[in-house]
């Protein structure tokens, strides 16, 4: 059987767990740069405020309802979700991660399944405070099927029988299916099939017909015949990438390679995470298109390395002369990117044969993640970063790091 636990609001929870006075009250939170609403809790959702919506479009009502407004904090979110998928694990052999907020697990061999979910879920938030929902099934779009309804069914539903699958499909609407996109719901509103229910009715020639072999794949799963396996490993990544808007219009130079460090920086080191080196390394800059009265300048590079490396003093080095490269006096840049692309394991790493390498590039990137992972990131970073950071994103109502620095630890009297 396998299992999937989803965070309900996740981010709205995360930062309702740390100010308790907000329980009851509407929360949303913003984008990069408090553009837009990219999380709300339900009775923000209740109040009208739509996923995507412009901040400045929604003010009226933020201030009708007295909306409580974040900006995203994803260090807070990504340390409660280590903290959810911990305490996941206890429970259920295997756990995968899928995103921030939901991860399959595997329920395998557990006698009472409705008993045992009801336990996991209640030890789950009582360790982390975070609300999750848990829906286990003999698939996993059956699973993601039993998660959905799970929310208005005490936090839990197990699928295991034919007739509590038949029963379930009956009126779940194919746009919620996991798999049907905007252009199979079309299709199919086209052909009046509304339900999962008459989905799962149509032949399996027609899904191989017209929606291809994932499509059969989800027919198979709809009829509890397992066709996507726990332990599949997602397709390795053609390249990694960290781009940013500015808080406001960069026209120095200087300031401008700040930024492009930062970014370099933090690429580096989700190479390193990811266990990857790259080969070409690409840098952009963006001004602001919905600007006619500003020049338009949209330059990039692509650099080719000599020796694949995921080294910051490397990486940073290169990004650094490009920039310099690319940028043009008087022009108002908006946006900048670094992107690392022609990934190679860092196993498979071959060196060059007729230049000598040293690995003190590699110690020095070593040390930056021990001391940064120790005492927070940020601690340890190259020079040319800077201090002031002009560019800085805005974050006017960023929360506290209370899992993660010191100086924000809820101090109890």
């Amino acid at each position: 059987m396998y299992v999937l636990c989803d965070c309900n609001n996740f981010y709205a929870s995360a930062e309702r767990l740390f100010k308790p006075a907000l329980r009851g009250l509407p929360i949303v939170v913003l984008s990069n740069n408090d553009g837009c609403v990219i999380a709300r809790s339900q009775e923000a959702k209740d109040a009208g405020i739509k996923m995507g919506d412009p901040a400045f479009m929604v003010h009226d009502l933020i201030k009708k309802f007295n909306i409580q407004v974040f900006s995203s904090n994803y260090v807070l979110y990504g340390d409660m979700s280590e903290r959810v998928m911990h305490n996941l694990s206890r429970w259920f052999v295997t756990v995968i991660p899928y995103s921030i907020d939901e991860a399959f697990g595997w329920a395998g061999g557990i006698m009472n399944l409705k008993d045992y979910a009801i336990t996991a879920r209640t030890s789950i938030i009582k360790n982390t405070g975070i609300p999750v929902s848990i829906g286990i099934a003999p698939t996993k779009t059956l699973a993601k099927l039993a998660n959905k309804l799970s929310k208005a069914n005490g936090g839990t539903l197990v699928l295991e029988t034919d007739a509590e699958i038949t029963a379930a499909l009956k009126d779940f609407p194919i746009e919620d299916l996991w798999g049907i996109g905007r252009q199979y719901y079309q299709k199919l509103s086209q052909m009046k099939i509304t339900t999962v229910a008459e989905l799962r009715d149509l032949p399996e020639l027609w899904f191989k017909q017209n929606m291809t072999v994932q499509g059969q794949r989800m027919w198979n799963e709809l009829w509890g015949r397992p066709m996507l396996q726990l332990g599949e490993l997602p397709p390795t990544a053609k390249g990694l990438s960290v781009t940013r808007s500015f808080s406001g219009y960069v026209m120095e130079p200087d300031i401008l390679c700040e930024a492009v460090t930062t970014y370099a920086s933090r690429l580096a080191e989700k190479l390193r995470n990811e266990k990857m080196c790259c080969q070409f390394l690409e840098v952009f800059l963006l001004t602001n298109k919905h600007r006619e009265d500003h020049p338009q300048h949209y330059p990039k590079h692509v650099h080719k390395l000599t020796i694949a490396s995921n080294s910051t003093t490397e990486i940073v080095s290169v990004a650094n002369r490009v920039a310099r490269m690319l940028f043009s006096p008087g022009i108002k840049y908006r946006k900048a990117g670094v992107i690392a692309t022609g990934l190679i394991p860092e196993g498979d790493l071959q060196f060059h044969l007729f230049k000598e390498h040293t690995n003190n590039a590699d110690q020095v990137s070593a040390v930056i993640d021990k001391l940064n992972m120790a005492y927070g990131r940020g601690t340890l970073r190259m020079a040319s970063e800077g201090f002031e950071k002009k560019w800085k994103l805005k974050h006017e109502y960023l929360s506290g790091g209370y899992t993660t620095r010191w100086k924000d630890l809820i101090k109890v009297r």
